[in-house]
């Protein structure tokens, strides 16, 4: 079996190259020292994430393929939360030099289908291959403006709908459903639960970034850390608060849960919600999140640092 430390980093790219996604903006791709990307517009959005093996994924429960899906799709959740089309990513993996090359290519391959389904026309122009015990990927992602103006956090206005596109809750209870049967069940529980594929492989609805801006977005973000805890920074940079309709919201895993990636927005009352947004609430004069009028205090969410043990995963 070739790791990546018997045959070197040359070899290794040599072998994962071929199964990057091409990027359509790419005037350059990878190969020299840097990429070319085309900005059109002028202007491009950018944003970059990590995963860490241990607080962000366990070998136990994902697929190669898995963490090169995730890894995409959080990072053209971001570029899409603020209204532009993902073109391009940068990917950086430091890996422990006995891993098996085939868990590299698994990653790419993950890398490519996520952006064929989700963003065609998005490919990986570069990144680095280095060394570390800990398996680590770090995403840069850019986007392209197409002309609009981003949509911030800070625009909502009190009377605007609050409004989400995608999945609530789903990979949170993935991740519940994972630690309570073990990782000796990871396959099977995928199979049976599409909430632990929700947790592995998030599918968040990418396209409806643009068409959210197009329909007059007034805020929207990612939801990655939960939507209570996503919605206060919404809150806090408009300054207003955000009262959510407990009939739409439904579980406290909704509410709390991260990892979901869906897009949260607001819009001027009246406006014909696009693609999959669907209501959930409004903004109101105040501060923070209330549900059903009463404030909602919960610390529920994704915090790296919450709990977090260094000899966990």
């Amino acid at each position: 079996m070739d790791t990546v430390g018997s045959i070197g980093e040359s070899a290794t790219l040599a072998r994962i190259f071929p199964r990057l996604p091409h990027a359509d903006a790419a005037l350059l791709g990878p190969g020299d020292d840097s990429a070319v990307v085309a900005a059109p517009d002028g202007r491009f959005v950018v944003t970059t994430d990590m995963m860490i093996h241990g607080p962000d994924f366990r070998l136990a429960w994902s697929s190669p393929h898995d963490l090169g899906f995730k890894a995409a799709a959080s990072n053209l959740a971001d570029v899409a939360a603020m209204g532009a089309r993902p073109t391009a990513l940068v990917v950086a993996l430091a890996v422990p030099a006995d891993s098996p090359v085939s868990l590299l290519e698994g990653i790419a391959d993950g890398f490519r289908d996520a952006c064929a389904e989700l963003a065609p026309g998005c490919g990986v122009v570069g990144g680095d291959l280095s060394v570390s015990e800990t398996l680590t990927i770090a995403v840069t992602a850019f986007g392209d403006l197409e002309g609009r103006a981003p949509v911030l956090r800070s625009g909502a206005r009190p009377g605007d709908v609050v409004a989400v596109s995608g999945a609530l809750g789903q990979a949170a209870a993935g991740l519940r459903i994972l630690f309570e049967h073990g990782v000796r069940d990871a396959a099977a529980l995928r199979q049976a639960h599409p909430e632990v594929a929700a947790q592995l492989a998030p599918r968040p609805p990418i396209a409806d970034g643009v068409l959210a801006a197009l329909a007059g977005a007034t805020a929207m973000l990612d939801l990655s850390d939960g939507l209570a805890l996503d919605a206060r920074r919404v809150a806090a940079a408009s300054g207003i608060a955000i009262d959510f309709d407990a009939a739409s919201i439904g579980s406290r895993e909704a509410l709390d849960g991260g990892e979901d990636h869906s897009l949260l927005a607001t819009f001027p009352p009246g406006t014909e919600l696009p693609g999959g947004f669907r209501r959930i609430g409004v903004a109101t004069t105040g501060e923070g999140v209330l549900v059903d009028g009463v404030p909602y205090e919960s610390r529920g969410g994704w915090d790296p640092y919450e709990g977090w043990d260094g000899n966990a995963g």
